[in-house]
């Protein structure tokens, strides 16, 4: 638990390699980072002819090698099961050692039928994960403010999976307003994740609110029942932003 981070800036730019070489020497042992592919290869090339923009990217990673949990492709809702074959092209193109989980929106890829299989089919072959991205809570809270009303325009409202597909399963769980109400939403993950465990495989989950301020708390909450389940996982440690809180206001920094 806070042992991973989504590194969603680099969807959008690729920092400084000074900032990757600083994050590699201050990032405290066991820590992982999950960065995202560069929206040029997954949206706007769509995975095709993306060959320099990926070796730039991965190049970009050399530094943080050590420090990796899967890099994190995002496919738009655009890209559907007509392009399983650019993903299966794409996925034999990276480097063997690589750790890749892959999100999809495209409602073609929740049919129980071909699109799913083909999807699940070209996963499964390359040992790559499938992101279960769920929204389900946050579709459901009852409240309206401007951060759940800005949440829901953001995020994709799409069927519930728990597809195994590689050893990384990959969880993202966005949460409702109030923490205690995402017990019946969060319970199939904490299942999940306390047999995924126990089949050795490595799980990876991350927990969002639509006012991130809670998404701490939200995660404690998880893994609290988690711990239920499976107590050899242990206490939660301390959060770098509560201690820093516990501390005073002090300049914002990675950790």
């Amino acid at each position: 638990m806070f042992g991973a981070v989504e590194g969603n800036s680099t969807f959008y730019a690729l920092p400084p390699p000074e900032t990757a070489k600083r994050w590699a020497k201050e990032a405290p042992a066991g820590f992982r980072f999950c960065f995202k592919f560069p929206r040029r290869i997954s949206h706007e090339l769509g995975l095709r002819r993306a060959e320099a923009e990926t070796r730039v990217f991965l190049r970009w990673l050399e530094p943080l090698r050590e420090r990796m949990g899967p890099v994190f492709l995002q496919l738009g809702p655009r890209f559907g099961p007509e392009s399983t074959a650019d993903l299966r092209a794409f996925l034999r193109g990276l480097p063997a050692d690589l750790a890749v989980a892959v999100e999809v929106r495209n409602t073609g890829f929740f049919d129980n039928g071909v699109g799913e299989r083909m999807l699940d089919d070209v996963l499964g072959e390359a040992g790559v994960d499938r992101v279960h991205f769920d929204t389900q809570a946050l579709f459901a809270a009852c409240e309206e403010d401007a951060a759940l009303a800005e949440a829901r325009r953001r995020k994709p409202r799409l069927p519930l999976r728990q597809t195994v597909t590689g050893r990384r399963p990959f969880v993202r769980f966005v949460g409702e307003p109030r923490i205690e109400r995402n017990g019946p939403w969060l319970e199939p993950w904490v299942k999940a994740v306390a047999r995924w465990v126990r089949e050795g495989l490595e799980p990876h989950v991350f927990i969002h609110h639509a006012d991130d301020l809670y998404a701490p708390d939200l995660a404690r909450f998880f893994h609290a029942r988690l711990v239920e389940l499976d107590p050899a996982l242990g206490p939660v440690p301390s959060w770098p932003g509560e201690d820093e809180a516990s501390q005073g206001p002090e300049q914002l920094a990675l950790f």
